[in-house]
């Protein structure tokens, strides 16, 4: 029995990209090898239906701090809980590494989602800028291996920060299994009618802000034609950016055909299998998980040609420049109008995702693991 430590800040307290990362993969580690101990330590715990399975399953085992040691225990305080409970490998999940786990002789991975901070500097504040370069880049130089969620994260790893690229493994993430099972028509009705969704619409899902593009999106709309144009949903959440894209709906006259919503989490898998598009065309991505879920929902997609999202979304999607809506525009209409096209999109689509399943993903996980601690 190996034993296993985790920064589960994200998993416990982010509800969205990295926490559902975080709780993906230890749930699958646990289900694929129970005969493995895992340790998660965070500086708070959030109780949540999302979060049961860590506090209450024999798998885990849970550590946190006191109150008063939370603003520097993950960077420092957590080194000490780690050498009591004999850790023999700890995995930063979300692009951190506690200070000086080297010099305890503790085998480490990092795992980084992306360095959009790097390229588009004009979406963070300074003062978070510079903190997220100081602890990137000595995590990844901490690490005995680093974890690159894309091909294009492990690019922008090496070129901003000088890591070997054999000292890189690219592991792709997977989604919650829920996306993979098939709902029944009744189950689908009763989610639509909870939430008073229209009977065919087509979907957006994650957070509104300009990073991901909700307004390009929309503005392809406007140039449908009206046998086309078919409700958008929009499930996230946002403020300032969420301003923008309802002033343009309004001066549009389109106001009618966007329904922003929120959605329970176990409801979501129905609503993206029941629509007839999912439209996600960010500027820039580590991953881009939903497309994913898209993707085994037998959903067609329009993404980006950029950054990580081909490698998300597969040859068989519709990938677009981000910056051109007329694409996305194209793409709807194509989709929507050619019965035989959208088949083949989620035929392929559905073939391509089956390579982010969590039993392919976390053996290469594991294989990593046992890599860094000599056992291969």
């Amino acid at each position: 029995m190996l034993r296993f430590g985790y920064d589960a800040k994200r998993l416990f307290n982010n509800f969205t990209g990295l926490g559902n990362y975080s709780r993906t993969l230890l749930k699958n580690l646990a289900y694929y090898y129970p005969d493995h101990a895992y340790f998660l330590f965070s500086p708070k715990v959030e109780r949540k239906p999302e979060t049961k399975l860590f506090t209450s399953s024999a798998s885990f085992s849970l550590y946190s701090p006191s109150r008063y040691q939370r603003p520097v225990w993950r960077s420092y305080g957590i080194r000490y809980a780690l050498k009591r409970q004999k850790i023999q490998l700890f995995h930063g999940l979300s692009n951190e590494l506690p200070i000086g786990i080297r010099s305890m002789g503790i085998k480490s991975i990092v795992t980084i989602h992306d360095l959009v901070f790097k390229h588009r500097p004009d979406y963070y504040p300074l003062i978070d800028r510079a903190v997220y370069d100081i602890k990137f880049k000595y995590a990844c130089r901490q690490a005995d291996a680093v974890v690159a969620i894309s091909e294009s994260t492990k690019n922008d790893i090496v070129n901003f920060y000088g890591i070997r690229p054999e000292k890189i493994k690219v592991i792709y993430q997977s989604c919650d299994e829920r996306f993979m099972q098939e709902k029944s028509p009744k189950l689908i009705d009763q989610i639509l009618a909870k939430y008073q969704l229209p009977a065919e619409f087509m979907l957006y899902v994650g957070t509104i802000s300009e990073r991901k593009n909700l307004l390009g999106v929309v503005q392809a709309m406007s140039q449908l034609p009206a046998s086309l144009n078919i409700p958008l949903v929009v499930i996230g959440q946002g403020k300032e950016y969420k301003a923008q894209v309802q002033h343009f709906l309004q001066k549009e006259g389109l106001s009618q055909l966007v329904i922003f919503t929120q959605v329970d989490n176990d409801d979501l898998p129905a609503i993206f299998q029941k629509a007839r598009i999912f439209l996600y065309p960010s500027r820039l991505e580590g991953f881009g998980i939903p497309v994913i879920e898209a993707l085994f929902s037998r959903t067609p997609v329009i993404s980006s040609k950029v950054s990580s999202l081909p490698e998300a979304a597969g040859p068989a999607s519709w990938l677009v420049d981000p910056e051109e809506p007329l694409q996305i525009t194209a793409g709807i209409e194509r989709i929507l109008s050619d019965d035989a096209y959208r088949k083949n999109m989620i035929d392929a689509g559905f073939q391509y995702a089956q390579s982010f399943r969590g039993e392919v993903v976390t053996e290469e996980m594991m294989d990593l693991y046992e890599q860094v601690l000599g056992r291969e």
